[in-house]
């Protein structure tokens, strides 16, 4: 049988004291929403229901259209979300539709292939970024992003996991844990049974592992999305021995991985001896060669990374990408290849580079206005404080007063809170006008 409710009022009346006054009425209404009828008795995922409003770019983006809609001719810029923008290089295109011309061929044509990506491909992203830290191709798991492959190592890890990641973070790391079950409830700051590791100015955006419990998954981003802090050598050192000593896993995010200039800064966890031991690799070509459309990356599982019972982890993470997964499109992965032949990789260097000169503007545009500024240098986003002030605030004053869309660095998480982060993903123009238009509205108050 099915329950209706019905919005529900109650009618309270207050008599005046005194005669010659008027009676007031108050009228105070209760309302529950009557939903439609239901049929199915299945139970929504309480995980699901613990997560906080919506994820925080589509909020953005609603925010986004909120504000179009009350300023329907602003010109709203966004340095918001971090898609990007400029036309894929040409060799890569022409890589895409040559391959996509030969489906229409008998001779070109193929259907499903291998759930791990096609081998020459593995062996290309082996042989280009991973062959000199003792990587093999057979490690390398292809996929349609790295965003994509972190929710399926979650799936392969399960509900009984401890998780600790960097605050701020990127915030699949918690969502994915939430709705795994591997947390608790929200307390106001962040989610019941996640270690926030805080990466803030203060400690250099590396987090005092000393004071650091032990847990088994370690989410850890460098080039760090948002701040844009890229780990140097030692810090990722200590971050390695930390998880050997405690026997946890890594779960490292390389995504912006060639946008670090500084030799000092590895651009791969296996850089550090020991790594394959205790840590996965996730990647993507999304920032790289601009597929955040086309959705291409891949993961490395080393063989020697095991679990406690001595059971290897390739051999879980392959179990989970051949039933859950189809393999990635043929013809994205032609792009791939592409993308790591000299001339893809080539004109790939050059895309990174735009973006690196458009954080450069921005990154120089905010220290020029007397901000203190993070980022920018080895990494796509600038991070920008606003001590005292909460970052949804600011992100909701400069939408106001200057039609530029920002990310509230509290988004990423409670240590994220006093900053906002600006991408460098976007046309050089619009860029530029940006620049203009904080100028206009903070060149004068700092």
């Amino acid at each position: 049988m099915v329950a209706t409710q019905f919005a529900s009022a109650r009618l309270q009346l207050v008599a005046g004291r005194r005669p010659q006054q008027q009676a007031r009425r108050t009228l105070s209404v209760q309302c529950v929403a009557a939903p439609e009828q239901v049929t199915t008795r299945v139970q929504r995922n309480k995980n699901i229901g613990k997560l906080q409003a919506g994820y925080l770019f589509p909020e953005i983006a609603r925010r986004r259209r909120a504000h179009q809609e009350a300023k329907p001719d602003a010109k709203i810029i966004s340095l918001g979300i971090g898609d990007t923008t400029e036309p894929i290089p040409p060799f890569i295109v022409e890589a895409m539709k040559k391959a996509s011309e030969g489906l229409g061929t008998l001779e070109g044509y193929s259907g499903y292939g291998a759930e791990q990506g096609k081998g020459e491909l593995r062996e290309a992203v082996c042989k280009r970024l991973y062959e000199k830290v003792g990587r093999k191709p057979s490690e390398i798991f292809v996929s349609d992003g790295s965003k994509c492959d972190i929710g399926r190592l979650q799936l392969m890890f399960g509900a009984d996991m401890t998780v600790a990641l960097q605050d701020p973070a990127y915030p699949v790391y918690v969502d994915s844990s939430v709705i795994m079950g591997m947390t608790g409830g929200h307390n106001g700051t962040g989610f019941e049974g996640v270690q926030y590791m805080v990466c803030r100015p203060e400690n250099d955006f590396f987090p005092d592992l000393s004071k650091a419990p032990r847990t088994d998954l370690i989410f850890f981003c460098s080039p760090n999305n948002p701040t844009g802090a890229a780990a140097t050598r030692a810090q990722l050192t200590s971050l390695v021995e930390f998880a050997r000593a405690n026997g946890s896993i890594i779960v490292y995010d390389a995504a912006y991985a060639l946008y670090i200039s500084d030799d000092n800064c590895p651009k791969s966890i296996y850089e550090i001896p020991g790594a394959e031991e205790v840590a996965i690799e996730t990647c993507s070509f999304s920032k790289y060669a601009g597929f955040t459309g086309v959705r291409l990356g891949w993961t490395v599982v080393p063989e020697q990374l095991r679990y406690a019972d001595g059971t290897p982890l390739i051999q879980d993470f392959n179990r989970i990408m051949t039933t859950v997964f189809n393999g990635a499109s043929i013809i994205a992965q032609a792009g791939g290849l592409a993308c790591l032949q000299d001339e893809g990789w080539a004109q790939m260097l050059q895309l990174v580079e735009f973006y690196k000169e458009n954080a450069a503007i921005l990154r120089k545009t905010f220290q020029e206005m007397g901000f203190t500024v993070y980022g920018g240098e080895n990494a796509p986003y600038v991070w920008v404080g606003f001590p005292g002030q909460k970052s949804w605030d600011v992100f909701a004053e400069i939408l106001e007063k200057c039609d530029i869309v920002t990310t509230p660095g509290s988004g990423f998480g409670p240590g994220g809170e006093g900053f906002v982060r600006a991408s460098a993903f976007g046309h050089r123009e619009s860029v530029l006008e940006a620049v203009e238009r904080f100028k206009a509205v903070y060149g004068n108050k700092q």
